[in-house]
C-alpha cells in the first residue's frame, strides 16, 4: 500500500492551499519556497512534454532539489505521452514525489502507471481534461488518492474557468461518494476569488492556485480568506 499518511492528514473542514509552482518566481524559487511555508498544504508541479501538452516543463533533477529544501508534500502531475510516462512516473517518485498522477487520457498505460506509483510506496492521482467525461475515471477509483478535474484547456496559463467545471466536480464528488473511500477532490485551472467559492460549493477540496497565491500582496490574509470558505 503506498504512504498516504501525510494525506489522512490533509484538514478535512476546509479547503486544502495547493501551490502551482509554475506560478512561482522561477529564478528564485528556493526564496518562493521559504515564504509560501506555513501556507501551502501542497506543492503542485506540473509536468509537459510539449506533445501532450503543448507546455515544456518541470523535471527530475528540480523536484529533487525542492524536495531538499523543504518538507511540504510534492504532487507531481504529469501531462506526458504514453512512450514516456512509465519512466516518468518512476523519475520522478526517485525524485521525491509524495504524490504522483496521471491522466485518465493516458488509457493505454494508464493501469500500469497506478500499480508503478503504488508500487513505489506513494499516493496515486488521476487527472482529467476538462473535456473528458467524468465517468471515464470510475474503473481507477479503487486505485486512487487523489483525483483532479482540470478547469480550463491543458497546458495553458491564464484562462478563465470553463462553465461545465461545476457540473464535474458535483459529478465527480458523486461517484467518489459511491466508492466509499477517501479520494481527495481536486479543481485545477481557472482559480480566481470569484471561482473559489463556486469551485468549493461543487465539492472541490482542494484548488490549485497559481497567481491566486504568489501573487498576493498579502499572502497571510489571502490563505485566511481560503480557509473561511
Amino acid at each position: 500500500m503506498p504512504n498516504t499518511n501525510w494525506l489522512a492528514e490533509l484538514p478535512a473542514d476546509r479547503l486544502i492551499a495547493e501551490y502551482s509552482m509554475w506560478s512561482a518566481d522561477l529564478i528564485r524559487l528556493a526564496d518562493d519556497l521559504a515564504r509560501i511555508d506555513g501556507h501551502a498544504d501542497m506543492l503542485h508541479v506540473d509536468v509537459a512534454d510539449g506533445h501532450f501538452a503543448p507546455a515544456l516543463l518541470f523535471f527530475p533533477d528540480l523536484v529533487a532539489r525542492m524536495r531538499g529544501a523543504t518538507s511540504i508534500p510534492i504532487h507531481v502531475h504529469l501531462m506526458v505521452a504514453n512512450t514516456v510516462l512509465l519512466e516518468q512516473v518512476a523519475q520522478f517518485a526517485d525524485a521525491g514525489a509524495d504524490l504522483v498522477s496521471v491522466h485518465v487520457e493516458n488509457a493505454a498505460v494508464a493501469d500500469e502507471a497506478l500499480d508503478l506509483i503504488r508500487g513505489r510506496g506513494i499516493a496515486a492521482g488521476m487527472v482529467l481534461r476538462v473535456e473528458t467525461p467524468v465517468a471515464t475515471c470510475r474503473p481507477y477509483l479503487d486505485r486512487l488518492d487523489f483525483l483532479t478535474l482540470l478547469g480550463t484547456a491543458i497546458g495553458v496559463k491564464g484562462q478563465g474557468l470553463d462553465p461545465v467545471a461545476t457540473d464535474r466536480l458535483e459529478e465527480a464528488t458523486a461517484l467518489i461518494g459511491e466508492t466509499g473511500r477517501r479520494i481527495v477532490l481536486a479543481a485545477d485551472g481557472g482559480i480566481r476569488e470569484n471561482t473559489v467559492p463556486l469551485l468549493r460549493s461543487a465539492g472541490a477540496e482542494t484548488v490549485v492556485m497559481g497567481s491566486l497565491a504568489f501573487g498576493a500582496d498579502d499572502l497571510p490574509a489571502r490563505m485566511r480568506w481560503l480557509h473561511a470558505l
